[in-house]
């Protein structure tokens, strides 16, 4: 079955090798790696090195091997600081907050003469362009693109990051694949490996990065942050931010009528609120059909566009509301109470994970489990926000 999606995804027909290697990704990579299991994660190694055979001609069992030793944490202990450190995206928003945002931090504490280069797509490296020590590399990747393309992308990063006196840091980034292609000699890579990594803990990701980074590079405080350009927008006092985007996985929603009755429960407050259309299609479709159902009266703003600008107007607002996304993370990131929805967990360590961490403001998750009607959502839903003081 294996070799079958495989040669599925490299089919000539573009269209369907996209869909294939969509097809790959969603029903075998991602769940193997969202497992946070040890040993469904030693699969994943064992099936995508020989994915990377059959596609890049990399020899399966040298790509293992190479893992094996690159996945051992190990301190940075060269005498002389690098001239560069070179950051690889997560590539999803919300993971390039909870997790590499964290590393960036201890590199900038721990490396202050260096320059930090971030390593991926424009929208990711916005989150963090008003720094004025992280400078930007741009590369793409397709998450709805084949399998050749997504692969192609390690041939580009060798000579890209081969510069002398410079190092490596991957937080688990799909520009390797996880880790798994090399792009600069072993001794100057830097592999924080998030599904093993704490394995015996139940500790979110951002928490497991800054321990990582106080094992490897001696930083005992860094946390995740973001520092985007400012917003120009200057939202009321007290305003609300909500986000109903589930990056197009919509297991991650709460049946309907949730939502709109989620959106008529914070209007029913007086409080303004800020809601993000998304990236528009269906995400877009379903938010202005909540906030058409509203009372004229209704306090709400809607955005849309890049998701930099609505991050930095989260990081002012007074609480944020959503679903298991990017902008949980940059809430927790900026201190801002949040309440998160969290549905469509494969397991219980997954949810333990990508529970948000960051600056110590409150944090309320609404557990969604299998067969919860949308009034239960909302119940408890409700009871998070009262923690909070939101109701009278």
């Amino acid at each position: 079955m294996l070799n079958d999606l495989i040669d599925a995804a490299l089919s000539p027909d573009e269209p369907a090798a996209r869909d294939a290697s969509s097809a790959l990704f969603a029903e075998l990579v991602e769940p193997l790696c969202d497992s946070f299991e040890p040993r469904l994660v030693n699969l994943y190694v064992e099936i995508f090195s020989r994915v990377c055979e059959r596609v890049l001609g990399l020899n399966a069992f040298q790509t293992a091997d190479r893992y094996e030793r690159i996945r051992q944490v190990r301190r940075f202990q060269t005498a002389e600081d690098p001239d560069a450190v070179f950051v690889l995206s997560r590539i999803t928003l919300g993971a390039d907050v909870a997790v590499t945002s964290v590393l960036l931090d201890a590199l900038l504490k721990r490396f202050p003469e260096s320059d930090i280069v971030f390593v991926g797509p424009r929208k990711n490296y916005e989150l963090f362009a008003g720094h004025d020590r992280i400078r930007h590399l741009p590369l793409s990747y397709g998450r709805r693109s084949s399998l050749r393309e997504r692969l192609a992308h390690w041939k580009a990063l060798g000579p890209l990051l081969g510069q002398p006196r410079s190092i490596v840091v991957d937080p688990d980034s799909r520009l390797t694949q996880l880790g798994l292609l090399p792009i600069c000699p072993d001794e100057l890579y830097y592999f924080f490996e998030s599904r093993c990594y704490g394995a015996a803990s139940s500790d979110p990701l951002s928490v497991l990065a800054a321990r990582w980074a106080a094992d490897v590079f001696g930083v005992e405080d860094a946390r995740p942050f973001l520092c985007p350009q400012e917003a120009e927008a200057a939202d009321p006092p007290g305003t609300i931010a909500v986000s109903l985007g589930v990056g197009e996985n919509m297991a991650k929603r709460a049946p309907d009528p949730f939502e709109r009755e989620l959106m008529e429960m914070l209007a029913a407050t007086g409080a303004p609120i800020l809601i993000d259309k998304g990236a528009g299609g269906e995400e877009r479709e379903r938010v202005e059909q909540v906030i058409a159902s509203l009372p004229r009266n209704s306090r709400v703003t809607a955005v849309e566009g890049p998701f930099a600008p609505f991050a930095a107007r989260i990081a002012r607002s007074r609480l944020y509301v959503g679903y298991d996304s990017a902008g949980q993370h940059v809430a927790a990131a900026a201190g801002v109470p949040l309440v998160t929805v969290f549905s469509g967990f494969t397991s219980e360590r997954m949810l333990d994970r990508w529970r948000p961490a960051g600056a110590g403001g409150p944090v309320e998750v609404v557990r969604v489990t299998q067969g919860m009607t949308a009034g239960q959502v909302l119940h408890y839903t409700f009871k998070a926000l009262c923690k909070l003081g939101l109701c009278s």
